[in-house]
């Protein structure tokens, strides 16, 4: 461990022991102590007290500006005025009904106007989006194989957990991934409907469909890779992968659960220019509430209206969650403050790109709409496996050392990525840039202290 790492972790301890001790009785009850995994990291989680707008403080009573924002699920931010009007007025009449009400075809009608799709279903989270999205693939085709890239997460269904952080030499070959089980519980019939390939390398695309002629359903991708950091798609890949599509007669689905509101107005579709079947939706749309949407064409989505492929849930559409994707939709992801958080992007990259070459640091940015992430790499990943090479002890003094200044950067875990939201201000970004010239030194001597070749002693 690098000793300056060991100063960040010393002084994250001093600066938050009711954290510890919150985490500590959690254990007795609750696995790792959280309620998610990917809430738990050494030597424990920073536990919440509120938050409001940019910021968020903790039970000890630390002030941070918050570029986590629930795992970019809150590109409103914390309580904005429209969401919790929204939601203070639904409370009054009904919570849940597990009936039809006016809403459902208000933020059906939103969806379908930003995005390539005429008809919607909603749901509660990612999960749900792309578990539908695949099944109705499925039933489409006639098919049961997909096609999923490596190191991609697309939620915690079967389908999803397939190869999502695989390792050496469980992986194979980078132009023929093995298909990996993403942890136990996961049935081998699951894996085997899972073909994988590489992103950003269409010939292993084109391999799964020779493999497999007339067994594959669907692609199914994030637009750009984000369990990796930013892992951007290089010119041609998506456009390549609409084309294999098509040609093959499976459908291509959008895992915009992250890109779909923060990315711009009209998701990675506009972004991008390519044009998928399926789009699965959730995170940023429920600005703050649990809220998820798939759509795609009449022709697909008939296929519940016809029975034969079922589609439910008690909280789908709950009245409150959909009053805050209504306000968040028509008050929130607007064109304006998409000008705002492009605005506030491109000063913190910019000011990010700057510290780095002043410190020495081998390191790049990657931005694409409200998403960001210090990549600690000499030059630009374009595989899950480029991201692998990430030294792990230099992110975390890193995440440390910004969390320790008042700058929560990213969710913790090397292969997340900052969320602006459209409640941070110029003054936030200075403050965040401040916070990383501070530490960037620091991170630049260690990194070339590793990478220094040792002296031998006689």
């Amino acid at each position: 461990m690098y000793p300056d790492l060991q100063k960040e972790l010393d002084t994250f301890e001093r600066r938050t022991p009711k954290s510890a001790a919150a985490h500590k009785r959690n254990l007795k009850r609750i696995p790792l102590g959280v309620a998610s995994n990917y809430r738990h990291y050494e030597p424990y989680p920073i536990f919440v007290k509120e938050g409001q707008g940019s910021h968020f403080r903790d039970v000890d009573g630390n002030d941070y500006i918050d570029h986590n924002l629930c795992f970019g699920a809150l590109m409103a931010g914390h309580c904005h005025p429209a969401v919790m009007k929204a939601v203070a007025e639904r409370l009054t009449t009904g919570t849940m009904f597990g009936m039809p009400h006016d809403m459902e075809w208000q933020l059906a009608e939103e969806i379908c106007q930003r995005f390539p799709v005429e008809m919607v279903r909603f749901g509660n989270s990612g999960t749900e989006a792309t578990m539908h999205s695949i099944r109705l693939a499925r039933a489409a085709t006639g098919r049961d194989k997909i096609v999923k890239f490596e190191g991609a997460y697309h939620g915690l269904h079967d389908s999803a957990l397939v190869s999502v952080k695989p390792h050496a030499p469980d992986y194979g070959d980078i132009h023929a991934p093995t298909s990996v089980p993403g942890g136990q519980g996961v049935p081998k019939t699951a894996v085997a409907n899972v073909t994988i390939a590489t992103f950003n390398d269409l010939d292993s695309v084109e391999l799964r469909f020779k493999q497999n002629p007339g067994e594959i359903a669907a692609i199914i991708l994030e637009p750009i890779l984000m369990n990796v950091g930013l892992c951007i798609p290089q010119p041609g890949f998506l456009k390549g992968l609409r084309d294999i599509a098509t040609r093959n007669g499976a459908l291509l689905i959008f895992d915009e659960v992250k890109t779909g509101a923060k990315l711009g107005w009209g998701g990675a579709s506009e972004y991008f220019g390519v044009t998928p079947d399926m789009i699965c939706l959730a995170k940023s749309i429920g600005g703050g509430l649990p809220l998820a949407a798939f759509g795609a064409h009449t022709s697909v989505m008939d296929l519940i209206s016809q029975h034969k492929v079922f589609h439910g849930g008690t909280y789908n559409t709950n009245p409150v969650s959909m009053a805050a994707g209504l306000a968040t939709f028509r008050e929130v992801l607007t064109r304006e403050n998409y000008t705002h958080v492009d605005k506030l992007s491109k000063k913190l990259t910019e000011g990010y790109r700057k510290t780095v070459a002043k410190s020495g640091l081998q390191a790049y940015i990657a931005s694409a709409g409200a998403n960001g992430a210090l990549m600690l790499y000499p030059k630009e990943i374009r595989t899950y496996r480029d991201w692998e090479a990430i030294d792990i002890d230099l992110w975390r003094h890193y995440w440390f050392g910004m969390v320790n200044r008042g700058v929560m950067a990213q969710p913790y875990w090397w292969d997340e990525q900052w969320t602006i939201s459209v409640q941070h201000t110029e003054a936030d970004i200075d403050k965040h840039l401040a916070a990383f010239e501070d530490i960037a030194p620091a991170l630049a001597k260690a990194q070339q202290e590793r990478e220094a070749p040792a002296v031998a002693v006689h």
